[in-house]
């Protein structure tokens, strides 16, 4: 872990689950993080508990959406604190929709946004500085929604984690022998705050039993802070326990579906 002393991370989605739990552990073994996120209030919160615990950290509302904050996210970053050593794309967003039949167009995109495009420009504005030193780490969230797509996550989510996979993928096999480490982990159902959003949020109890933040976060450090020379291509961290989600995917089906096809959903019932 003393291969992150002084080192400068950037964690978007950082305000909370393991976003959060992420910029905290980088933190505690020495780096300086750079918290990222929409709302600055929050990421204010989780900036001071870090520092109060003798922690380097900083917050930067941003959009990551959007090509220009992006690019002034990345130059505020190099001005203040010199060249970035690791990213980490956290930030998420499901769809309230997640039956192919029923999203519309917008919300399809505003999901395909935050999960790759944002993974994009960020990498993209990054790659310049880290290829001229030869050494960067690019560790990217993704999904088991990727690899077992279903109405859980619903098909803009899956598709969007699909995509981001393929791009990680992409950027080891172009830029491994130019010292860039590109690394995807792909966690199956997380305890986080995106819970809430299901179509039926599961009880405390069995969150309990789902992986937690503090769990991914750890396989993040992990592939953070190992020797240049070694890469973890992909990594799947998964709940132990396999629980039953036949009655969550039904009524994930018919979440958001246009009134006129109630009286489907009845007969299929």
């Amino acid at each position: 872990m003393d291969q992150l002393t002084r080192k400068v991370v950037i964690v978007t989605g950082a305000g909370s689950g393991i976003g959060q739990a992420a910029a905290s552990g980088f933190a505690q073994r020495g780096a300086r993080v750079v918290l990222v996120g929409r709302r600055k209030a929050v990421l204010d919160n989780v900036v001071s508990s870090i520092r109060a615990a003798g922690g380097e950290a900083w917050a930067y509302a941003a959009d990551i959406g959007s090509k220009s904050e992006v690019n002034a996210l990345v130059q505020w970053t190099l001005a203040e604190l010199g060249e970035v050593d690791v990213l980490v794309n956290n930030a998420g967003s499901a769809s309230k929709t997640l039956n192919a039949r029923w999203i519309d167009e917008t919300e399809w995109d505003q999901v395909q946004e935050v999960n790759m495009k944002a993974v994009f420009l960020l990498t993209q504005a990054l790659l310049p500085t880290m290829l001229a030193r030869k050494n960067g780490t690019i560790i990217t969230v993704s999904s088991l929604a990727a690899l077992r797509p279903n109405l859980l996550g619903g098909a803009a989510y899956g598709a969007a984690k699909a995509a981001v996979r393929n791009f990680m993928t992409y950027l080891h096999n172009t830029f491994r022998n130019d010292g860039i480490r590109s690394t995807c982990i792909l966690p199956g159902e997380v305890n986080t705050p995106i819970m809430d959003n299901r179509a039926n949020p599961p009880q405390q109890s069995i969150r309990d039993h789902m992986v937690q933040p503090e769990d991914v976060a750890e396989a993040i450090l992990l592939c953070a802070s190992l020797p240049p020379r070694t890469v973890i291509e992909e990594l799947i961290v998964a709940p132990t326990f396999l629980r039953d989600v036949s009655g969550d995917l039904e009524i994930s089906r018919w979440k958001n579906a246009p009134a006129e096809c109630q009286a489907e959903r009845e007969q299929k019932l």
